[in-house]
């Protein structure tokens, strides 16, 4: 830039040199150091500002809490992976402050989300109850031997597990119904007011729906949309976010359609 603005400078001069010459006739004189008046100013150099790097989003720890340890809350019951020892007894069980077909009784931080899930369903016109929470494996052994007596062993394994492959054993799981008893451990529960309202909002709390339809390949259970499993808000919000619709998936475990015996 600078150099072109000297060059029409000279050209300029020139030319308006060469105009008085042809009637004064005086040689012409160009000066090859123009002062420093007529020297365009250059614009002062603009050191340019970084972008800052982008903070890099933190990376969900899946390896926080065991999913072996029967006590954890993260850990993973299936027909595959039964619960070490197989007669565990969870601790800090209690009766939660919901509406409930009977006493029942459940791991500490499951009654406490809980009682604040249930206090908001029923703030929002869905009001709940549970049907199930906690079955020691002797109640899980003797609710197994009477769907077999019904069903059969092929279809009583896809409707309950096996004593000692229970989540309910493990004190984190809940079969949540619609107060009125509508749709009570049905399917069509998960087309009530109450079954849409937990499938948006349970994660809040820490819940998620453990046997999604359609994917009975993978947890090996059919779908029940009463099943809800207390996994902790962080899990549970992670799972939603991704778009991850099981455990075994999320953990990167393999699918559990039959009991490995």
């Amino acid at each position: 830039m600078l150099r072109s603005s000297l060059a029409a400078l000279l050209l300029g001069a020139l030319i308006t040199s060469v105009a008085g010459c042809a009637v004064t006739r005086e040689p012409l004189v160009l000066d090859p150091s123009p002062s420093a008046s007529s020297m365009p100013s250059a614009s002062p150099t603009r050191t340019p500002t970084p972008t800052p790097a982008p903070t890099p989003s933190p990376t969900f720890d899946r390896a926080a809490r065991s999913i072996d340890d029967p006590a954890s809350a993260w850990v993973v019951v299936n027909k595959l992976r039964p619960l070490q020892p197989a007669d565990f007894v969870p601790p800090n069980l209690r009766v939660a402050r919901i509406a409930a077909t009977q006493q029942l009784e459940m791991r500490d931080g499951t009654a406490t989300a809980a009682e604040a899930m249930f206090a908001d369903a029923a703030a929002a016109g869905v009001p709940l109850r549970i049907t199930s929470a906690y079955r020691s494996f002797e109640s899980q052994a003797r609710i197994n031997r009477q769907l077999v007596q019904q069903l059969g062993q092929e279809r009583a394994d896809i409707a309950s597990a096996r004593p000692g492959h229970s989540e309910h054993q493990t004190g984190l799981a809940i079969d949540v119904g619609a107060l009125s008893g509508t749709c009570e451990l049905d399917a069509c529960f998960g087309t009530t007011p109450q079954g849409l309202w937990l499938v948006e909002n349970a994660y809040r709390y820490g819940f998620i729906l453990r046997y999604p339809d359609g994917l009975t390949a993978i947890t090996g259970y059919a779908y029940e949309p009463w099943h809800w499993r207390y996994v902790g808000v962080e899990l549970a919000t992670e799972m939603r976010e991704t778009g991850v619709a099981t455990l075994e998936e999320f953990f990167g475990l393999p699918p559990a359609p039959a009991y490995a015996g």
